[in-house]
């Protein structure tokens, strides 16, 4: 993707760097609107190559390159996320965002400083967590790029109904309707050190095989889903009650006596990560409330694990 100014003279492209660094802001929106890095990847390949699919004139006469870049990249995914959403309904048992790559241990306690972005390529905040990418996932396409755009990338109403072919009256209402989905899905907010004193904590008991101390640190009501996305051993469905999934768990510390669980951020949250012989098997994300454990993700599926065991 990167070419020279004309053919053939060896010079680079003047606003090739001006146009390359829109690729961090690419990846950070197509990654919450896919939940993928490998999808948004190649919504970013494609959206260069019809930039340099133009001309020269053509791309002189674009006013705000990188403001074209994000409509182009945006309606690629507006025009993708059908087919995905088709794609995951035949996914074989549950479907889990893929866990974004950062290995920032914790172990010491929570970094006093900000987290490091994952392979340097998606910026941690609140919209990257797994509880939020999971309730974006059951949004409709056009409900999510617009809260996406609007909510987190502060496009006006007008910007984003040129991008999603709406009226900025109805983007308005699609933004709201997520809204209402994001805070009907999320409980009170847990400061992220108590998060990881209790993802510890749970470390600690799952090593032990200490089935009371999970019990006693997982909701009641927990929710346990696994993603092995057919290629690798998991439930199918998600696994319900504090009981069930402390001693599903301590099953699995029996069944592979050799795993290493290693305390790791996970999109931007304490997380566990667990590898057999030095290769990552399995990441684990978890939803915090109060002091309890509501929700456990996951990930064995080897495909969405490996920018976790390379680079």
């Amino acid at each position: 993707m990167i070419t020279p100014s004309e053919p053939g003279d060896g010079r680079l492209d003047p606003g090739l760097s001006a146009i390359m660094s829109e690729r961090r802001q690419l990846i950070n929106l197509a990654y919450r609107l896919f939940g993928s890095l490998a999808d948004a990847e190649d919504v970013v390949q494609e959206t260069y190559a019809r930039w340099y699919a133009m001309t020269r004139q053509q791309q002189e006469a674009i006013e705000s390159p990188g403001a074209w870049l994000t409509t182009v990249a945006s309606r690629i995914c507006l025009d993708l996320l059908g087919s995905a959403r088709a794609r995951r309904e035949r996914y074989v048992g549950e479907w889990i965002p893929e866990p974004l790559p950062d290995r920032t241990e914790w172990s010491n306690g929570w970094p006093g400083g900000s987290p490091v972005d994952p392979a340097d390529r998606v910026t941690l905040d609140e919209s990257v967590n797994m509880a939020f990418l999971v309730v974006l996932e059951a949004m409709a396409p056009a409900e999510r790029v617009t809260f996406i755009l609007h909510d987190v990338f502060r496009y006006s109403f007008a910007e984003v109904a040129e991008i999603v072919g709406r009226t900025p009256a109805a983007c308005r209402q699609l933004a709201w309707r997520a809204r209402r989905r994001i805070r009907a899905s999320q409980g009170p907010a847990t400061p992220t050190g108590r998060q990881a004193s209790i993802v510890r904590e749970f470390k600690q008991a799952w090593e032990a095989k200490d089935i009371d101390a999970l019990v006693g640190l997982l909701d009641p009501d927990a929710m346990g889903t696994a993603d092995g996305g057919g290629l690798v051993s998991a439930m199918l469905r998600p696994m319900e009650g504090g009981e069930r999934i402390a001693r599903a768990f301590v099953t699995v510390a029996g069944l592979a006596p050799g795993l290493t669980i290693l305390e790791r951020t996970v999109n931007g949250q304490p997380g566990l990560v667990l590898q057999q012989d030095g290769v990552t098997v399995v990441v684990l994300a978890f939803d915090v409330v109060g002091d309890r454990i509501k929700r456990i993700w996951s990930v064995l599926n080897p495909e969405k694990l490996r920018p976790w065991t390379t680079g």
